[in-house]
């Protein structure tokens, strides 16, 4: 099972749409105290220990990655500032897909308007 750890910038109606869908999802700001004020350096702690995916907009996940690699896994989110509800629609679009790119070992996963690409 895919579990994942959904950063302060994005909305934790994310975290439950993971949930709903079977998965184990869990916010920064909703289920950590003062998670609002979490640093990077924490995030990553987290997710490492937990072995979580941590799903994010922040370019300083992906700049981590390049330099240090995994763990963790990276879902790296570029859909530049999306209503909640779009970006919502657009994971019950590809939660499959996404799934099937982490099932087949792919690390850092590209979430893009027009595509999806794993590394």
């Amino acid at each position: 099972m895919h579990c994942f750890l959904v950063d302060t910038q994005l909305p934790p109606l994310l975290s439950e749409l993971l949930n709903e869908r079977g998965f184990d999802s869990k916010h920064t700001a909703a289920d950590f105290p003062n998670g609002q004020f979490m640093n990077d350096r924490s995030i990553l702690d987290i997710a490492i220990e937990e072995n979580r995916i941590v799903i994010t907009k922040d370019k300083d996940f992906k700049n981590n990655y390049l330099l240090q690699g995994a763990p963790p896994k990276v879902l790296f989110i570029q859909l530049g500032n999306s209503p909640n509800r779009e970006l919502l629609s657009y994971f019950r679009k590809n939660l499959a897909h996404i799934k099937s790119l982490l099932d087949d070992g792919h690390y850092f996963i590209t979430l893009g308007k027009d595509n999806i690409a794993a590394y």
